[in-house]
């Protein structure tokens, strides 16, 4: 891209003012005392804030409607009859014990670029269409991303529907409780190209004084269910050397995750996130451990040596400690390289208004990364207080978030220009 494509950007800008308010009248759905958010997909929560896109986006001229999984589009119709939209957005369900920026700056910077076409008159040639994707965290309904997912029919919608929370509620039964189904099937609406914008949810842009992360794409990830059996028994009785603990093994296996990840530097990482101990009694030595591992790098191969290394070290332990050790692959997301088209749009929008940035790789799963298997898409990082997310601590400042929603903007313009009419395509 040249300098001269600097026409291509207008001299728009979103209020900031408006935006911040966005953000602060959105964090009463679901508002905790610790100043964050709880709110799982559709939840009372998640209906009143998906209540407030509606009016919001309405009442600044957009069309809403929603799919059978729920996905949210606010349309603003473009100068060009016949393109496919071009969509920005992200997802307003949080973790339980959430924050108010995670995935809700992407939507609500979505409806500043939308106040600002509104109140300028711009019409761009695509429509632009404003996405609150269902499900996206994960928190309630496994796995996370669900809903883009259906879109780019990685997951059937016959599957996410019948996805099941911890308390038995399934998935269809949950969206017919808040009303949220339309009656387009997903996967079915078209797009020319999608933009998210985001918290990074990491420490780099904040420890390199950086404003914007160019995102490139989203390391690859893996999530596996670990289940190891061994015998109950009494823990006064039985002599240490005639048990067949799980515990102790699942102990040992999970301290590998760490091992396994660090002797892959740089990127490499693997967690365990959730334990559950049976029988969970003082005086009965532990028969089952399930716990879950996440296993992310870069490099699909990292991931996938990275597997074979628990593998082995289960069947390790499994032998010394003469335990059986089930390793369930729950969720694969391969490494996703974004549009370079969109990529340099983003990184020009970003000197253009002066603003620091570097090229980053996201940590994090998005709905754009899903969204990439099928139409150009980028994402737009700005930085967060400590690298903090999925906690009611996370933090990011208003100048910050409004600079991520201007080059949002301003990408949008060039996106417009840019992409060929003839490569519109749906889902």
């Amino acid at each position: 891209m040249t300098d001269q494509d600097h026409t291509l950007m207008g001299n728009s800008a979103i209020d900031s003012d408006a935006l911040w308010q966005d953000i602060m009248e959105t964090a009463q759905f679901g508002a905790t005392e610790k100043g964050g958010l709880c709110r799982l997909a559709l939840s009372a929560e998640d209906r009143q804030v998906r209540n407030w896109f509606t009016q919001t986006a309405e009442a600044l001229g957009a069309t809403v409607t929603s799919d059978d999984m729920g996905n949210q589009f606010a349309r603003f119709e473009g100068t060009e009859p016949g393109l496919a939209p071009i969509a920005i957005g992200s997802h307003l369900d949080t973790q339980p014990t959430g924050g108010k920026y995670d995935g809700i700056i992407g939507v609500l910077g979505g409806i500043a670029v939308l106040r600002t076409l509104k109140e300028s008159g711009r019409r761009l040639r695509h429509p632009v269409e404003i996405v609150n994707w269902t499900n996206e965290e994960g928190a309630r309904f496994a796995p996370a991303m669900l809903s883009s997912g259906v879109f780019a029919k990685i997951f059937t919608a016959d599957f996410a529907k019948s996805r099941v929370d911890a308390e038995g509620t399934r998935f269809d039964a949950a969206l017919a409780s808040i009303d949220a189904a339309g009656d387009e099937p997903c996967g079915e609406h078209p797009l020319a190209a999608y933009l998210e914008l985001h918290i990074e949810q990491g420490p780099m842009l904040e420890a390199e004084h950086c404003t914007i992360g160019v995102v490139t794409g989203v390391q690859g990830m893996r999530w596996y269910e670990v289940t190891v059996t061994g015998r109950d028994s009494h823990a006064g009785t039985t002599p240490m050397t005639m048990r067949a603990d799980a515990l102790q093994a699942a102990s040992r296996l999970m301290a590998s995750v760490q091992e396994i990840a660090l002797n892959r530097p740089p990127h490499a990482v693997g967690t365990v996130g959730m334990v559950t101990v049976k029988p969970n009694s003082r005086n009965t030595i532990p028969g089952e451990v399930i716990f879950s591992v996440d296993l992310r790098d870069p490099n699909d191969d990292v991931v996938i040596a990275m597997e074979n290394s628990f593998r082995d070290r289960a069947g390790a332990l499994s032998r010394e400690y003469g335990v059986s050790i089930g390793i369930r692959e729950i969720w694969d997301s391969p490494a996703v390289h974004f549009d370079q088209r969109l990529i340099d749009a983003v990184s020009f929008a970003a000197r253009a208004q002066h603003l620091p940035s570097r090229e980053i790789t996201s940590g994090a799963g998005h709905d754009a990364a899903y969204l990439a298997r099928i139409v150009p898409t980028t994402m737009i990082f700005v930085p967060c207080a400590g690298g903090i997310s999925h906690n009611e601590s996370e933090s990011a400042t208003r100048e910050d978030i409004a600079a991520g929603a201007n080059v949002l903007l301003q990408t949008l313009f060039i996106a417009d220009r840019q992409l060929d009419p003839g490569s519109s395509s749906g889902s």
